[in-house]
């Protein structure tokens, strides 16, 4: 069945009917939840889940974003509740959000204990399955992936899987395959999902912009379709029409940027005989400035989640062994080098830097409206390191955020601590198994934990 027949079968069959689409020639466009399409005549699954004995009205999201090498333990606090709660200095990007987050303390994955460092510390992280020295990588299916095998189904895009780092080859001192500090999302016991760096890559997967036309403004081939639209929809619709479809040109004028950047690349490639993937940042194509990268990708996952694009959402922000470097925050090391001195001021400056990531797609998305609520209330963003302390490379406990309601299945605006209920009540997996059960996937264990987190 070709691509377009697929789109057409799976819409009428009422599993994206939800969302209604812009078009234009070689593109595709989603557009955000509308409270006039029922007036249009348009069948959705919005309104089919609106009748009694409905489990939601919305479709719950998921995001995973992952800062590797831990963070800085000094400044990783939270105290309080809700409005009242107090935040440490790495987390207070998240000021204006408290109501709606949850501050995780001393979860653990116990398989990637006395394992080594790095690599034996993230391989297993989504997951809790124990991972495999040698030329054989093998893990398990993370959290992200497997919500995406049970709900994937109803989107056009059943993850989406982003990086702002190139993944690394060969093998660390450990003899465990470099591949495990590279990933986060794994499709299969033996393989990991690929991450898109690029965000123009990225960007037409959104839009399923290809072919020759991709140069082309994805907005001015939907225009025609979008006026028409606009004409019929109510004025609050319409309102929500126009500041999406802004949006769209903004995050649009910075991919046309970056996707010359990247054909450039590509034609120094061709040119010198040497791959992309060998060059450095950004002779590779990739942004120069981390910033413009990471607000790039968060972007493309808002846009992803207002439109029911996806569900499910990785951004892999620094990989563990990450050789970023951060000359915005005044920091002469590398991560991975400026990590070992975690305590220190420019270490800390690196941290509240990816907890600001967090803030600003939560930011994104809780200015989204979605009924009688936003986006985010419907999402749950985690926040998640591979380690606490880079300095002694300590995953005893790592740091855990979690932002949103997730359809107010999770209540938000807590700081939780599991470090002294015992080893077998403070398992990352358990805190992975209550998520999916809100997400209305319920299954008897995962990774190594059959148990529910107590008190989430």
């Amino acid at each position: 069945m070709k691509h377009s027949e697929q789109h057409s079968h799976r819409a009428s069959n009422g599993g994206i009917s939800r969302r209604t689409f812009l078009r234009g020639v070689g593109v595709t466009m989603a557009l955000p939840w509308l409270e006039s399409m029922s007036g249009l005549g348009v069948t959705t699954a919005a309104a089919a889940e609106a009748r009694p004995g409905a489990a939601a009205a919305f479709p719950q999201r998921f995001g995973v974003m992952f800062m590797g090498n831990g963070i800085s333990p000094n400044n990783w606090s939270a105290q309080g509740s809700g409005a009242a709660m107090q935040l440490s200095k790495s987390l207070s990007p998240l000021e204006t959000l408290k109501s709606k987050i949850n501050v995780i303390h001393g979860l653990f994955n116990k398989t990637a204990m006395g394992q080594g460092i790095h690599p034996a510390m993230t391989g297993q992280l989504l997951s809790g399955v124990p991972i495999q020295k040698g030329a054989i990588i093998r893990s398990g299916i993370s959290v992200d992936q497997m919500l995406a095998n049970h709900i994937g189904q109803d989107t056009l895009q059943p993850s989406m899987v982003l990086a702002c780092e190139a993944p690394m080859t060969g093998y660390h001192e450990s003899n465990f395959s470099n591949a495990y500090s590279s990933h986060i999302s794994w499709q299969s016991a033996d393989s990991p999902v690929p991450n898109e760096m690029y965000p123009s890559l990225a960007f037409d997967s959104l839009f399923e912009n290809g072919g020759s036309l991709r140069n082309i403004s994805v907005l001015d081939r939907v225009k025609a379709h979008a006026d028409k639209l606009s004409r019929k929809v109510s004025s609050t619709d319409k309102a929500k029409l126009d500041e999406y479809l802004g949006s769209v040109r903004e995050v649009e004028k910075s991919i046309e940027r970056m996707r010359a950047d990247k054909e450039k690349a590509e034609d120094r490639a061709r040119h010198t005989g040497h791959p992309v993937f060998t060059m450095e940042r950004p002779e590779n194509g990739l942004p120069e400035d981390l910033r413009d990268h990471a607000r790039l990708m968060c972007d493309i996952i808002a846009l992803g989640f207002q439109t029911d694009k996806t569900r499910v959402a990785s951004l892999l922000l620094a990989r563990d062994l990450s050789a970023l470097y951060y000359p915005f925050l005044n920091v002469t090391d590398g991560h991975h080098g400026a990590s070992h001195s975690s305590s220190s001021d420019a270490y800390e400056r690196i941290s509240r830097f990816h907890v600001s990531q967090l803030a600003y797609l939560a930011q994104r998305l809780d200015e989204m409206p979605e009924g009688d609520g936003t986006v985010l209330d419907n999402t749950c963003l985690m926040f998640i390191s591979n380690m606490w302390s880079g300095t002694g490379h300590d995953n005893r406990k790592v740091p855990v955020l979690t932002v949103g309601g997730l359809g107010g299945t999770l209540e938000t605006g807590r700081s939780l601590d599991y470090l002294e209920a015992g080893d077998d009540n403070r398992k990352l997996c358990s805190l992975y198994l209550g998520i999916m059960d809100r997400m209305g996937v319920r299954l008897d264990h995962f990774g190594d934990a059959d148990a529910r987190l107590v008190g989430l």
